[in-house]
């Protein structure tokens, strides 16, 4: 009898993330469009259902004024070719908003019916930073924070990937984020890397690696003055956890 071949590895952290990851658009003119960064998370239902939601800044969606946006897809059609195609999402209907949004950070959320494909890539719950993971973690000033995203509308290939960066931390303290829901990461900005995942991996490094966990969520640039700073903002990926809660009340609450 031959013997079963072992499971495959799952894929590191930074290559999940980036597979979980996706372009938000909507065309505003024939030659310009609004383009932003989402993630996906697989987030059941509170009696336990399979749910996969669509989590970005809020304004990415408030600044796209029709009722359907794009979502670009990536499917591999054989080992190391893909396809990248546009699908459209609904994100209001009748004028009304589909997402949630939180009460007092730039984040929102949205249940969407994703590809088989995209549904199985969904970033865990589990990997969500709550409110101790700063203290957890030990984050502090200096580490190194990585972050995916479309800058300027910008893919890393034609299939559509995400492009990867890093920035350091530039805030201190990083909690209690009730105290200190924002801090800053340097690195420079572009309009598109809004709503992309922030995260911390020890993929490469030597010795125990640290938990797999999204920290934040890039909200926007550093601004002052009208004149712009090369850090973005991010907001505590416990923040993401608590519009997920709001999500399931609104979805409790009878028409």
């Amino acid at each position: 009898m031959q013997a079963a071949e072992p499971p495959a590895p799952p894929p590191i952290f930074a290559e999940a993330v980036i597979r979980a990851t996706v372009q938000i658009d909507q065309p505003i003119t024939a030659d310009r469009r609004q383009a932003a960064t989402a993630f996906l998370v697989n987030a059941p239902r509170p009696d336990g259902s399979p749910r996969t939601v669509l989590v970005t800044a809020a304004h990415v969606l408030e600044r796209m004024p029709g009722e359907v946006a794009r979502l670009a897809w990536r499917y591999e059609t054989a080992p190391g070719e893909w396809r990248r195609e546009l699908e459209p999402v609904l994100i209001r209907v009748n004028g009304a908003a589909r997402w949630t949004r939180h009460p007092d950070q730039d984040l929102a959320v949205m249940e969407i019916a994703a590809p088989p494909e995209f549904a199985r890539a969904a970033i865990p719950l589990a990997w969500i930073g709550d409110a101790g993971t700063p203290e957890r973690l030990r984050l502090s000033p200096a580490d190194e924070m990585l972050t995916v995203g479309y800058p300027g509308g910008l893919s890393s290939n034609a299939a559509g990937f995400p492009i990867l960066r890093a920035g350091r931390t530039a805030s201190f303290p990083l909690s209690p984020v009730r105290r200190f829901p924002l801090f800053l990461l340097d690195f420079r900005v572009f309009s598109g890397n809004s709503g992309g995942p922030v995260f911390v991996t020890d993929d490469t490094s030597p010795g125990p690696p640290r938990p797999p966990v999204i920290v934040g969520v890039l909200i926007r640039q550093t601004e002052q003055d009208g004149r712009a700073f090369e850090l973005g903002v991010v907001a505590h990926a416990v923040f993401v956890r608590e519009t997920l809660a709001q999500l399931d009340a609104r979805a409790a609450t009878p028409p």
